[in-house]
């Protein structure tokens, strides 16, 4: 059986539609059950801050916790050794709402003056990456095989049946990150009091390829 091997490429522009915020709770305790405690403290204080800007506590997502150990090197007698300092814990979550600058800048605010002192990165998303996931994919096949018909009529061959389509979705990225890890300083912040932010984030460049397998057809 022969048959014909093309690559094909899908690209569109997205607009983003929801904005997310990653927040970052980080602090080292003596005791590993002292550590558990403030970790569960801080993030109810978070969930509770949260609560004023009409999010549910469910809405507050965990992406990653985990615990470690921490240790500090120091000298004595002239000879280097680590010493236990405590337990690490860090934890991060993450909660996503429809774009609204008025209401994340009331959110940053509200974070930037808040005791939990957590550290916060914005970027923007879609909130249905499914639809966009599938425009791309359609595009991609239409153009295999557009360059799949132009190689066999220059071939002189006709297409068969597909054999195969091979693609994959870990190369899809559907996030942009216009602003950088920020850090709430306390109730002495500077942060500009104004709720108003005027972000407008870019469009997301979404691209994947497809590679299709074409039989082609054999003379009688």
């Amino acid at each position: 059986m022969k048959t014909i091997r093309v690559t094909g490429r899908g690209q569109i522009k997205v607009k983003p539609d929801l904005t997310r915020i990653r927040i970052t709770l980080e602090d080292t305790h003596a005791s590993y059950e002292e550590t558990l405690c403030r970790s569960s403290e801080r993030s109810q204080a978070l969930r509770t801050l949260l609560q004023f800007f009409d999010f549910a506590p469910s809405d507050l997502k965990t992406l990653n916790f985990q615990v470690n150990t921490e240790y500090e090197s120091y000298q004595e007698d002239g000879v280097y050794k680590q010493r236990f300092r405590g337990y690490t814990y860090m934890h991060e979550m993450k909660i996503e709402f429809p774009i609204d600058n008025e209401r994340l800048g009331r959110i940053l605010f509200a974070l930037s003056e808040s005791e939990i002192k957590p550290v916060f990165q914005i970027s923007y998303t879609v909130s249905n990456p499914e639809d966009a996931k599938n425009t791309v994919l359609a595009q991609a096949v239409s153009d295999a095989a557009k360059k799949a018909r132009v190689l066999a009529d220059a071939a002189g061959v006709p297409l068969d049946t597909i054999q195969s389509i091979d693609y994959s979705w870990d190369q899809v990225n559907l996030e942009v990150r216009p602003m950088m890890k920020m850090m709430a300083v306390g109730e002495n912040s500077t942060v500009d009091r104004a709720f108003a932010l005027d972000i407008e984030p870019e469009d997301i460049n979404l691209t994947d390829v497809v590679t299709v397998v074409w039989e082609i057809a054999q003379d009688d």
